[in-house]
């Protein structure tokens, strides 16, 4: 199945000149854990983590910092058209929860976390089990 199938397009975005009192307040209002950072295409993504790692954890003044400082480095992202376990692959190997998904020229089309394929494995086990109880002899 391929990727632009399961992500979700509504993706909040900043630039790498926002502030961190600013991309905290955007995770807050649009109930989200992650922005991407972009600039001509997705270029980072902070985390709620990443706040609370590299600003709260540090002590750091957040009047100081903006989103280049605290957004993760080497950004993975995922072209649309590819598979599920592309997918799977890439964020079991990079040990991260969210893929930016781009098209062919590289500018951001959406985003897919582990939750979301989670949840389709879900929705495949649950429709597994349906097959399973209607082919189950009664006992």
């Amino acid at each position: 199945m391929p990727i632009d199938n399961l992500a979700r397009s509504d993706v909040v975005t900043a630039s790498t000149d926002d502030s961190v009192h600013e991309l905290a307040g955007m995770m807050h209002d649009e109930d989200v854990g992650s922005i991407v950072i972009t600039d001509d295409g997705p270029v980072g993504i902070v985390t709620d983590r990443d706040l609370t790692m590299q600003v709260l954890a540090e002590q750091a003044d957040p009047d100081e910092l903006v989103a280049e400082d605290v957004m993760s480095d080497g950004l993975q992202t995922i072209e649309h058209d590819a598979g599920f376990y592309e997918a799977t692959e890439l964020m079991s190997e990079h040990s991260i929860r969210r893929l930016p998904v781009t098209d062919a020229d590289g500018s951001l089309e959406g985003i897919i976390t582990a939750d979301d394929l989670n949840e389709l494995l879900a929705e495949e086990q649950q429709g597994l089990a349906e097959v399973i109880r209607a082919q189950r002899p009664p006992y």
